[in-house]
């Protein structure tokens, strides 16, 4: 979770530079098509025809086009607002996703893990310290993208429990390329060397990024891996010092520690027996 934290924020620091000149459908096709290359790659050890069956073809379906909205709408927040307003409105995606957890997949969310999360959020205002900007009516389109980001997380969550981390994969990739050659061509842009570049980057950190965390949610509860979403915010200061050099402040190193604090608490107390976790 951590390691996919780490490149989805890369991949968004360049996305926010790519949509000052590109559309977003062309961004993402470079992007899906990359994903389906490597999903091809993980599907050919046990071939296409099986990695593609799955017993929730339809929930395959409706949770790659979840994800295909969500990284529009992202993508979108990053062009109408800088990208640490945009990560302070979205940090309520753990929150959402924990609430989620409980009635689509089940699972018993305790005051503990409810902490780890409030402790998180905590974190993540305190890195960011949102300003008016951030609250002012673009607000809507993160806050829309943090609300699809856990609704996916929830559903990868879902469909791992059967599917293969192959055939996950493999559905992402297919129907986001297919939504986005219908759209790509209406807008495409001849990208110069740079472009083409920093298109293929993206594609290739979002492979990873995903195929990591489907693994993630195919090994632990979605609601206990909430908290580690924060250290995207983690990842982000850091980007933010190496490529744009802003330097960190107090808040910023402060806001960092409690982030890791609500993470180490929340696997400590996945650790304890299940008596003790109540």
């Amino acid at each position: 979770m951590l390691l996919s934290m780490m490149l989805m924020a890369s991949m968004d620091a360049t996305a926010k530079y790519l949509v000052r000149d590109y559309a977003i459908a062309q961004i993402l096709w470079v992007r899906f098509l990359i994903f389906l290359v490597v999903a091809l790659v993980l599907a050919g050890r046990g071939g296409v025809r099986r990695a593609i069956a799955s017993r929730h073809w339809k929930l395959q379906i409706v949770r790659s086009l979840v994800l295909l909205a969500e990284a529009a709408v992202f993508i979108l927040g990053f062009s109408l607002l800088p990208l640490a307003d945009v990560h302070a409105v979205a940090a309520v995606a753990p929150l959402i996703a924990t609430a989620l957890a409980v009635p689509l997949l089940g699972e018993r969310v305790g005051p503990h893990r409810w902490t780890a999360v409030a402790v998180g959020l905590i974190g993540v205002l305190i890195i960011i310290r949102p300003g008016a900007e951030a609250l002012s009516w673009s607000a809507a389109v993160p806050l829309a993208a943090a609300f699809l980001w856990a609704l996916y997380q929830v559903l990868v969550r879902k469909v791992g429990l059967d599917d293969a981390v192959t055939t996950t994969a493999l559905y992402t990739a297919v129907v986001g390329l297919i939504v986005l050659s219908v759209l790509a061509p209406f807008v495409w842009r001849a990208p110069d060397l740079e472009g083409w570049l920093l298109m293929l980057l993206v594609g290739v950190l979002g492979a990873a990024a995903h195929i990591i965390l489907f693994k993630a949610f195919a090994l632990a509860p979605a609601s206990f891996l909430q908290p580690f979403g924060y250290f995207l915010m983690v990842w982000a200061a850091f980007l933010g010092f190496v490529v744009f050099h802003h330097i960190p402040d107090v808040w910023t190193i402060g806001g960092a520690i409690v982030v890791v604090a609500g993470g180490l608490y929340a696997l400590h107390r996945e650790r304890l027996p299940k008596k003790a976790q109540a």
